[in-house]
């Protein structure tokens, strides 16, 4: 009889120990599967960032790029401008030149036959159509002349030389003389007329 509970014994404590193993391997199974999971969760947190970053560079590369692109176009429009201007400023005068050579052959026709010329009135009158050929270019290109002799002085267009008795009463604080003529280019003054004034 002893034999048989030994063996009952046997049976249930090889029973237990199965029953034991099969626990320690569900424990180690779900363990496993935690570790697992939670190695998982630290890839898919660390996917998204990694992600993130990406595309920040990315997007960094990009804006670095137009950055360089519109730093260059920008150096290139400078020199281009610049080269422009100095061109310009080269030529500005061409066409103001071009404009006076008509009036510098008249006078050198005139300063050629006033040695032979004896009709003096003729040589006056060609002088005349020169000087008014030339004061029409300078109308032509914006220039006027400031009127000055008995208009009222005015420091934004006249330079007082000096200052005189007036002849009149009328004439006190006015323009008795013009010495240096003035002359406005589209509005501005480019010279200021000379002038004497009456006090």
């Amino acid at each position: 009889m002893v034999k048989k509970t030994s063996k009952k014994q046997e049976a249930k404590e090889e029973t237990k120990g199965a029953e034991q193993e099969v626990q320690e391997t569900v424990v180690n199974d779900e363990a496993a599967e935690n570790i697992a999971e939670g190695e998982e969760k630290e890839v898919t947190t660390e996917e998204p960032v990694q992600d993130e970053l990406a595309s920040l560079k990315e997007k960094l590369a990009d804006v670095n790029d137009k950055y360089l692109r519109l730093s260059a176009e920008y150096d290139n429009y400078r020199k281009r401008t610049l080269k422009e201007k100095m061109e310009l400023m080269k030529t500005a005068g061409e066409s103001i030149i071009l404009s006076l050579l008509p009036v510098v052959d008249d006078f050198d026709r005139a300063l050629a036959h006033m040695d032979e010329a004896k009709d003096t009135e003729a040589v006056l009158e060609g002088i005349k159509l020169i000087h008014n050929k030339f004061k029409d270019f300078l109308t032509q290109k914006g220039v006027k002349e400031i009127e000055a002799k008995e208009k009222e002085f005015d420091t934004d267009l006249h330079e007082a030389v000096t200052k005189i008795p007036a002849p009149t009463e009328e004439m006190k604080g006015k323009v008795i003389d013009c010495i240096e003529k003035g002359y406005t280019l589209q509005e501005k003054v480019i010279r200021f007329s000379k002038v004497v004034v009456g006090e």
